[in-house]
């Protein structure tokens, strides 16, 4: 019986092309959390200059989620779409973490972190372990649409 012989070039190849699959995945988790430790959430300030006089439309996995107008003073209108508007203002109870509170009180405050891209916003919810992200749209310089039981006759 004679013994096998092995392919020596078949086993180097393979621990290269294995050895060139790690690289390309430290790499890449590498990026990624550098990435993450470089995005810093907005501060109040940064925050208030960015959105006060604007009224900003949020798409959530490209689906319109909803429009807010931010006022002076922290003062915002919300409406979901096709939702009725609910007034409140925002706070921010942390470094980085901006929270609404709306006068129907339902919900309790809800706090997100806002980052600033080259495309506008960038919200993540900080009420859930796996909070939403929503993404702003467009500016828009019209009013708040406000469809409710308080409009019309």
């Amino acid at each position: 019986m004679t013994p096998k012989r092995r392919r020596p070039l078949a086993h180097a190849a393979m621990f290269w092309q294995t050895m060139g699959m790690m690289r390309y995945i430290l790499f890449a988790l590498s990026m990624s959390s550098a990435a993450a430790l470089a995005e810093t959430p907005m501060s109040g300030a940064e925050f208030e200059a960015y959105t006060t006089g604007k009224t900003l439309t949020y798409f959530e996995s490209g689906y319109s989620y909803g429009t807010e107008r931010y006022k002076a003073n922290r003062q915002v209108t919300w409406a979901f779409d096709g939702d009725d508007c609910q007034d409140g203002e925002w706070y921010e109870p942390e470094p980085g973490l901006i929270c609404f509170i709306y006068d129907d009180g339902i919900n309790g405050p809800q706090c997100w972190n806002f980052f600033r891209g080259d495309g506008g916003l960038r919200a993540k919810f900080a009420n859930e372990p796996d909070g939403r992200e929503l993404y702003e749209t467009r500016p828009n310089t019209q009013e708040l649409l406000c469809l409710g039981p308080e409009v019309g006759v």
